[in-house]
């Protein structure tokens, strides 16, 4: 039997692999997170809506749904005990018009079989009276939404990880990975050091990177590595007031939640993201693209100025399906998936996987065979 480094190795320092350290952590074992950037949470964590999401949607029965609700749960009360900034300030969707109302039933039918709290049908006068600058003809309101400082809680799991005995290590990209006779896995680690490392577990959760480094663990079949796709977000902020207190979100468009509204903790209004495939890591946002949000922003808020909307900022998403293909599950793929013992491959953890993460953490330690964590 090897002697073993530390406990469990986690490939990616992003919210998802942060809070699966974490999950470990709170067994008792000692973690080390790698991560290839100059420092934690610079990939999907950093370029998104910051949005806690209630659980909507999601089909019944999926990981979205089941991890979605459950990691809500728990990320209050998270963030409350560390101090880390989050305002709950509700949700509305809204429709306008007879095709858009139509489709408020079946989400609010969908919302309360994924036991999503307090949701609730609103007619355009209740509505109006919570956002009078609003323009709709009913909408569904969400209380259990809300945006929340995403950094902030990454530095709380890192803190949380190197309290217990781990380290998380920032320019150390994961070089490859082979499984130790007699259990466990030798990972190499590159970077100024490079550094070869024996641990019990592996964890990869490098959200972008799913694909490259699953292919760099040996064993791991080529079958078993699914086709991923980059879905590019941009986002656009308003020059001016934040007309809404409450998150605003049109019905979910094919493979995407829609362009929506936030105002984030600053105050400040922001519009995005919408969806387009893309080859590369390109994170432009292209000012032209600005028309597209005017017309689709003004459905619901005609006041919306000219003028008015700046480029803010790009994210991509790492998808499982391309254009006009359906939207699929997460994917966290255990020994009962891929037959490797001691090995956890997480791939597609897009939206909701922010709201998820410590849900996400503890299905990840469920599926290495752990019990429940302290606390």
């Amino acid at each position: 039997m090897a002697d073993f480094d530390f406990d469990a190795l986690v490939v990616g320092a992003g919210a998802v692999g942060l809070a699966c350290g974490y999950a470990l952590t709170r067994r008792g074992l000692t973690v080390a997170v790698l991560e290839q950037d100059v420092a934690i949470g610079q990939g999907v964590s950093s370029r998104n809506s910051e949005v806690i999401h209630g659980g909507l949607y999601y089909p019944t029965g999926s990981l979205k749904a089941r991890l979605c609700v459950q990691g809500r749960r728990m990320l209050y009360p998270f963030l409350e005990a560390r101090g880390v900034a989050f305002d709950r300030c509700g949700k509305l969707v809204v429709a306008n018009g007879d095709d858009e109302l139509a489709r408020l039933e079946p989400i609010l039918a969908q919302a309360k079989t994924n036991d999503v709290e307090g949701m609730e049908r609103l007619s355009r006068r209740q509505a109006l009276a919570l956002e009078p600058d609003l323009a709709c003809d009913g909408a569904l309101i969400s209380p259990q939404s809300g945006v929340f400082d995403s950094h902030g809680y990454m530095l709380a799991l890192q803190g949380e990880i190197e309290a217990g005995g781990g380290a998380v290590v920032i320019s150390t990209p994961f070089e490859g990975a082979q499984a130790l006779p007699g259990g466990g896995w030798r990972v190499h680690a590159g970077g100024a050091e490079p550094v070869a490392l024996n641990v019990r577990l592996l964890v990869s959760a490098p959200g972008l990177s799913a694909q490259d480094v699953a292919g760099r663990i040996e064993g791991l079949a080529p079958a078993a590595i699914p086709k991923g796709h980059y879905g590019k977000g941009r986002y656009f902020r308003l020059q001016g007031k934040a007309p809404f207190a409450r998150l605003i979100y049109p019905p979910p468009i094919p493979g995407a939640l829609g362009t929506h509204y936030r105002r984030d903790l600053g105050g400040q209004a922001v519009f995005g993201p919408d969806l387009v495939f893309v080859d590369e890591l390109d994170y432009s946002v292209e000012p032209d693209a600005a028309a597209g949000f005017y017309a689709y922003v003004r459905k619901f808020w005609p006041g919306l100025p000219d003028d008015s909307l700046s480029p803010d900022y790009a994210g991509i998403r790492p998808k499982l399906h391309g254009p006009g293909e359906p939207h699929p599950d997460f994917r966290i793929d255990g020994p009962e998936a891929h037959g490797l013992e001691g090995l956890v491959a997480l791939f597609g953890i897009e939206s909701p996987g922010l709201t998820s993460s410590l849900a996400i953490g503890e299905e990840v330690a469920g599926r290495l065979g752990l019990g429940p964590g302290a606390g």
